[in-house]
C-alpha cells in the first residue's frame, strides 16, 4: 500500500517510534496523520510537526479508542492505515501485582483488539484497510527480566497473525513490528541490556522499515535482521534455545 493521500492514525505518537512513524508517513505524502497519545500535549506537538491532528487518548480504555476511530472517520475521513503502536514495559514475573498485569495487558494487547473491533467492520465494508501493530522481538523470542512484556508481546503477535489470515481475503492487510532495542524513553538507562545485544536503532530507522513493509505489504517487520535467525534457532531446537536464554538470563537478569 502506498501512503500517498492516505489517512493514517498513529497511537503512542508523542515520542519514540510513534513520532517517527507520524513523521515518516507525512513525508511519504499522507493526506492526514492523526497523532494520538496519553500525553495529549506531546500528541499535539507531533501533529504540529507533520501538519496533522493531535488527540489525547488512553489506549488502555476501549472507549477512548472507539472515540478516536469515530471522530477521525467523521471529521477527517475513512482511516486507511491504523498504527496501534503505544506500549509499555513492566519488569518482573508472577509476583507483579494484578493491577500492573492488567494495565500492560490492556495496552500491549487489548488496544490492538479494540482497534480492530471498532475499525475492522468499516474497513471490510469499503473493501480493505491496513493495520500496523507494534509488538517486539520479545513477542517472537522472549524477554529476560519481564514476564508481562514477553507474554503480552507474544499475544500481540498472535493476534496480528490471526487478523491477517482471517480477514486477508476481505482486503485487510496487516504488518507487525518486532524490533529489538530502539532508542526511546522506554530503553533509556538500559542501553547495555539484553535487547541491545545487536545494537540500538534510532526510531527513524524503525519507521523507515515499517514504511518499506507497508509498501511491500509484508507481514513481519524486522528492523534487526538478526531476529530472523534467532527465530529459526528457536524452532530448530527449542531445548538448545532455552539453554541459550538461560545463559542470557544469568548475564542480564536484574540489569
Amino acid at each position: 500500500m502506498e501512503i500517498t493521500d492516505r489517512i493514517v492514525v498513529v497511537t503512542g505518537a508523542a515520542g519514540g517510534i510513534g513520532r517517527a512513524l507520524a513523521q515518516a508517513f507525512a513525508q511519504a505524502g499522507a493526506k492526514k496523520v492523526v497523532c494520538a497519545d496519553l500525553d495529549g500535549a506531546g500528541a499535539h506537538a507531533t501533529a504540529g510537526q507533520v501538519g496533522g491532528i493531535g488527540r489525547a487518548v488512553d489506549v488502555a480504555r476501549e472507549a477512548d479508542i472507539q472515540a478516536l476511530i469515530e471522530h477521525t472517520e467523521a471529521e477527517v475521513g475513512p482511516i486507511d492505515l491504523f498504527c496501534s503502536n503505544a506500549g509499555i514495559f513492566t519488569a518482573g514475573g508472577p509476583e507483579v501485582d494484578n493491577t500492573a498485569w492488567q494495565r500492560i495487558w490492556d495496552i500491549n494487547l487489548m488496544a490492538h483488539v479494540w482497534a480492530a473491533r471498532h475499525l475492522l467492520p468499516r474497513m471490510i465494508a469499503r473493501g480493505g484497510g491496513y493495520f500496523l501493530n507494534t509488538a517486539s522481538a520479545a513477542g517472537l523470542l522472549s524477554q529476560v527480566g519481564s514476564a508481562p512484556y514477553s507474554v503480552t508481546k507474544h499475544a500481540a503477535v498472535g493476534f496480528a497473525e490471526w487478523l491477517a489470515f482471517t480477514h486477508g481475503d476481505q482486503g485487510i492487510k496487516v504488518s507487525v513490528l518486532c524490533p529489538q532495542a530502539v532508542r526511546t524513553a522506554m530503553t533509556r538507562g538500559h542501553e547495555e541490556h539484553v535487547a541491545s545485544i545487536d545494537g540500538m536503532l534510532g526510531p527513524d530507522a524503525v519507521a523507515q522499515a515499517c514504511l518499506d513493509a507497508i509498501r511491500a505489504e509484508t507481514f513481519l517487520v524486522l528492523p534487526h535482521p538478526e531476529v530472523l535467525q534467532y527465530m529459526r534457532n528457536k524452532t530448530d531446537n527449542y531445548d538448545r534455545w532455552l539453554g541459550g536464554m538461560r545463559k542470557l538470563n544469568r548475564r542480564y537478569a536484574g540489569a
